[in-house]
């Protein structure tokens, strides 16, 4: 493998192979739990750099890690431990390359975080409306890889749905330019669906064409306490009806996911959590004015209020107090590692099947696990659950997870394919799931997917291991 670090020396830069030191920020997952080694670390600076990094990689018969930022939280963009993988990080190529005002897109390449990209837009006097809590350390690379969603998906889709062109460099090293700003191609198989969401086992994005919006006149935000998650349900439909379009966040927290954040920050003062056992947090975004979007959410509101699915809410008078709602949201993945260890769910289910799932499934768990603490929260609005479980009060969290994890996914994973649900909403499945994906994926599904990576990927030497066994 000399011969090969050599060769990726003379293609990036000597001080950009990384081989020796400390590589724990290439090499460990964000949630800490797979810790890989690499055979080097490469950071390439344009396009065709990555080109000739896939060849020469190819023709020593090594396999690539496409990484972005590495926050995933299915342990799918860190080697494995042989020592033998190439991680490519693109973190070098951060570049936004260009805004089209007229066609509403902006090109941006895949090593630019989500942040910068947000800031860009608006600088341009543009919305860009993916976000997510990670936004200011991961990549629109790794969001198109895995399809992020993040908290406004129930007005403008997951990252698939913001996308229009992509450029990719091939398995093979070779470069399909595909960063079209068109709306409209039909001129054959649709190969940018293909690479978003297939987590760089198919290919490396370099860069994409990405939708941009104008932004709204006003934003506004409200929390309210609901008695139940039918409630809730109840209270995304009249969302619809009074905001329509407008409508552009709407989430669901549990009481002790709430309490977990004011224990562990109790300078946040979470409202209105005490005595409901879920409370809801909704954003109205509004073209015409702020008068207009309160007047809005003051008839929604008092609808919801005769009705009983709320029973007590406020709305935030100012963009500080909006954000103090959203970063008590935030914060629970947060509080949820200060708490200790914990089991990870990122399913979704239809929205009306939300409240019988949680019922059932709540109840499974506390009756075969003994203590099992329920951390249960997520984007209501499109139906994706972050349904969380807790190691018990006072024990050792290493030893529940290893003697009860695979145990507590079987039960949670058989209950979400009952509900005609998905055990990925919007994390991937990296290689935490991949096993499970057998189980819970059509004989046929999984036929088409591995033909399409035997197409595309035939030495599989593309983030191996990851999305599909082969």
């Amino acid at each position: 493998m000399n011969h090969l670090i050599e060769s990726l020396r003379r293609i990036v830069g000597p001080a950009n192979v990384l081989t020796e030191g400390d590589l724990s920020a290439w090499e460990n997952d964000w949630r800490k739990r797979e810790r890989g080694k690499a055979l080097a670390v490469v950071r390439p600076g344009a396009t065709k750099e990555v080109a000739d990094v896939v060849r020469a990689c190819a023709a020593a018969g090594a396999s690539i890690v496409p990484q972005g930022g590495n926050t995933g939280l299915v342990a799918g963009s860190t080697p494995d431990a042989s020592g033998t993988q190439v991680v490519l990080s693109l973190q070098r190529m951060n570049a936004v390359r260009a805004i089209d005002a007229a066609n509403l897109t902006v090109t941006v390449e895949a090593g630019c975080v989500l942040q910068t990209l947000q800031e860009a837009a608006e600088h341009a006097g543009f919305l860009f409306p993916l976000s997510l809590a990670a936004e200011g350390s991961c990549t629109i690379g790794g969001n198109l890889g895995t399809n992020a969603g993040g908290t406004q998906v129930v007005r403008y889709g997951n990252t698939r749905e913001l996308c229009l062109g992509l450029e990719v460099v091939t398995a093979q090293g070779e470069v399909w330019e595909g960063l079209s700003g068109l709306r409209k191609d039909n001129t054959g198989y649709d190969l940018r669906d293909l690479f978003i969401g297939s987590e760089g086992t198919l290919g490396v994005i370099t860069a994409a064409t990405m939708k941009l919006y104008p932004l709204p006149a006003a934003q506004l935000t409200a929390w309210a306490a609901v008695p139940s998650l039918d409630a809730a349900v109840t209270l995304l439909g009249l969302a619809h009806r009074h905001l329509g379009a407008g409508l552009t966040g709407f989430e669901v927290m549990g009481q002790f996911a709430l309490s977990l954040v004011a224990s562990h920050f109790p300078q946040q003062r979470v409202p209105l959590f005490q005595d409901m056992p879920y409370c809801v947090l909704l954003e109205n975004s509004d073209h015409e004015s702020q008068a207009h979007a309160r007047a809005q959410f003051e008839r929604l509101l008092e609808t919801a209020l005769e009705s009983g699915c709320v029973s007590d809410a406020v709305v935030a008078e100012n963009l500080t107090q909006a954000h103090q709602l959203w970063h008590i949201r935030e914060s629970i993945p947060l509080a949820q590692a200060e708490e200790g260890l914990n089991i990870k769910h990122d399913i979704s289910i239809p929205v009306s099947r939300i409240p019988e799932f949680v019922r059932v499934t709540d109840a499974l768990l506390a009756r075969e696990i003994a203590g099992v603490r329920l951390v249960n929260f997520g984007h209501l609005g499109d139906g994706n659950l972050h349904y969380n479980v807790q190691a018990p009060e006072g024990g050792d969290a290493r030893v529940f997870l290893r003697e009860q994890e695979a145990r507590i996914n079987t039960l949670v994973f058989d209950s979400v394919q009952a509900f005609g649900g998905s055990i990925s909403a919007e994390h991937g499945v990296g290689s935490l799931k991949v096993d499970k994906l057998e189980h819970h994926k059509s004989p046929v599904a999984l036929a088409m997917m591995r033909a399409v990576k035997r197409a595309l990927d035939p030495q599989n030497r593309m983030n191996p291991g990851r999305v599909l066994r082969m």
